[in-house]
């Protein structure tokens, strides 16, 4: 029973000390369009912009986006790739082909992000209403 009691504690004091490193996660959720148009499949990421810390993300699916992101100030990277046509896969006859895809947003919307949110506790909704120019 002693051995149970300490196996217990030292559980709990691991899983106490994993969520100690000052990162509390937010719920932030919302829509990206491209030109009035919404985002069918993207993604979007999101990166402290002290450069330190967990970055965090996920999918965008017809022009909607929810993730788990750290609290604080965020660089916000959205990508959106386009198809832009076909190509074998290997230099024969018979190869199947691949799509090649090519990014369908400016850079600073990715690459070279302008775009930053500051992640408050609780719940964020924040819509990204992108342009070509």
């Amino acid at each position: 029973m002693r051995v149970r009691r300490v196996f217990v504690g030292l559980v709990l004091g691991a899983l106490m000390a994993a969520g100690c490193d000052g990162s509390k996660l937010a719920d932030v959720s919302g829509t990206v369009t491209f030109d009035g148009t919404p985002v069918e499949e993207g993604t979007i990421t999101f990166i402290p912009a002290d450069g330190q810390g967990q970055t965090a993300g996920g999918p965008i699916k017809d022009g909607k986006y929810s993730a788990q992101v750290p609290v604080g100030t965020m660089k916000v990277s959205i990508s959106y790739p386009k198809a832009v046509g076909k190509k074998k896969l290997y230099n024969t006859p018979n190869s199947p082909e691949g799509t090649i895809w090519k990014e369908g947003l400016p850079a600073r919307y990715n690459e070279q992000t302008e775009l930053v949110l500051e992640v408050k506790s609780g719940r964020n909704t924040k819509d990204w209403e992108l342009t070509a120019k």
